[in-house]
């Protein structure tokens, strides 16, 4: 199965910045919609942010909007997660994924559900301390 791969996670302060990166061998899921995912210990995995295949479409979870801002380059096959002004609520490990291939009338669907979505990486933590 292809491979999704994220890095950029990490130890960071209250307050801090990280930018995490989710990237695909060249050529895959050009035509997916995207989403960052993240779970926290004991918990659900939720939605941290979502892009839509044509890259005019997001969605956000209530808890990071503001603070966080997901980008897609598709001529580098990358997706991003930048996030600033950390919580300790924001620890978790962050996964990225990505839909089936999308038809030109969904192009700009954004999909919020874990089960939306068929390809996953394999995480990467993000631990934010007080």
């Amino acid at each position: 199965q292809v491979q999704l791969a994220e890095s950029g996670g990490g130890l960071e302060q209250a307050g801090g910045s990280l930018r995490l990166t989710c990237t695909a061998p060249l050529g895959t899921f050009s035509t997916s919609a995207r989403g960052w995912f993240r779970q926290a210990p004991g918990k659900e995995r939720e939605l941290v942010a979502a892009v839509s295949w044509s890259g005019r479409s997001t969605s956000y979870a209530d808890s990071v909007k503001g603070r966080f801002t997901i980008s897609r380059d598709d001529a580098k096959n990358a997706v991003y997660l930048q996030m600033i002004n950390l919580k300790p609520e924001d620890t978790g490990v962050y996964f990225c994924a990505a839909t089936s291939p999308l038809t030109y009338y969904n192009g700009h669907n954004v999909y919020t559900r874990p089960g939306d979505y068929d390809f996953w990486g394999r995480g990467t933590q993000v631990t934010v301390s007080s």
